[in-house]
């Protein structure tokens, strides 16, 4: 079976472009990262079972960065 893309969001700035995908297989669902930078491409892939844990990770982040910055 094919992964079916069930939701998708993109970002983009200046120079680069994010996609965030929600995805469906066989062996479950699981939420796929794309960079793209010009003709380039990086991904990743996030398990469904640690996207909150990823979330909230990411809060933390975004959380100390604005403490943080001047």
């Amino acid at each position: 079976m094919d992964d079916d893309i069930i939701c998708t969001e993109k970002l983009s700035n200046d120079r680069k472009t994010f996609f965030i995908d929600l995805k469906a297989n066989a062996r479950g669902r699981m939420v796929r990262i794309t960079e793209k930078v010009s003709s380039n491409r990086d991904r990743i892939m996030v398990p469904i079972e640690l996207l909150d844990d990823f979330i909230a990770a990411l809060s933390e982040v975004s959380r100390v960065n604005r403490e943080t910055t001047n």
